[in-house]
């Protein structure tokens, strides 16, 4: 009985690590990478009961086959509360992040590496790694991920229709997908935009914070809208304000 217990767990644990692997596959999808370009934001946020205003910006360059994506999250009165970095290259999956690195207030910043080489994402404050196989993004690139293959294949993002990445964050990685809501249209500083709107679904049961994203077809695809959502009360939402063609 004990060894029949035993293989029990094992052939139990077998499962599971293959589920695991199963959630880390390479998809190649045809990517449309949008022209360079610097994108401002007002924002409106909640945050441990506070309410607050501010603004980012996003600078997004493609060089060649080389692309820098940097952003900076100001609030009135912290200053910036949030700084990112995320550089790397084009290649056949689209975006493909060398190093990512994230600064929040009052933190030291930390660093997720993309090994090409060595063929393995790690991270500095963690000792978790993942092998590299292909078309893994960081949390800052996945949304111009997403662009790319919207732009590429607009046809394609219909209501209902979901789209997954794996992605790495400050210490681990793990599947996100995105689900089409559906067209709305939003009102933002350059005008009455037509959008798609996604949504970042969370695993089952989970408490993790929820990503909605507005996409502009009409100006390059760009994200035109960023709702992140930690449970019912806490939130940031920024809307585009200004757009500036590099």
């Amino acid at each position: 009985m004990h060894s029949l217990k035993l293989i029990a767990a094992s052939a139990m644990l077998a499962a599971v690590t293959l589920a695991g692997a199963a959630e880390h596959v390479a998809i190649k999808r045809p990517v449309d990478v949008p022209p360079s370009a610097d994108l401002s934001y007002s924002i409106k946020a909640r945050q441990k009961g506070f309410s607050l205003s501010g603004d980012a910006s996003i600078s997004w360059r493609v060089t060649g086959s080389r692309y820098t994506l940097s952003g900076d999250t100001r609030a009135a009165l912290f200053g910036s509360i949030l700084e990112n970095r995320s550089e790397g290259a084009i290649d056949g999956f689209g975006i493909a992040p060398a190093k990512f690195v994230e600064k929040r207030i009052r933190r030291d910043p930390s660093t997720t590496t993309f090994d090409r080489a060595g063929k393995s994402i790690s991270f500095s404050e963690g000792k978790e790694t993942y092998p590299l196989i292909g078309g893994e993004q960081d949390r800052s690139s996945v949304t111009w991920q997403l662009v790319a293959v919207a732009r590429a294949a607009p046809e394609k993002f219909t209501p209902g229709s979901q789209w997954v990445f794996f992605v790495a964050g400050r210490r681990d990685a793990e599947p996100w997908t995105f689900k089409v809501v559906g067209k709305e249209n939003i009102r933002t500083g350059v005008g009455a935009l037509e959008t798609v709107h996604l949504v970042k679904l969370p695993p089952p049961d989970s408490k993790q914070q929820t990503l909605d994203i507005w996409l502009a077809p009409a100006h390059e695809w760009y994200p035109a809208r960023l709702r992140f959502t930690d449970g019912e009360n806490e939130f940031v939402d920024q809307t585009l304000e200004k757009i500036a063609r590099k």
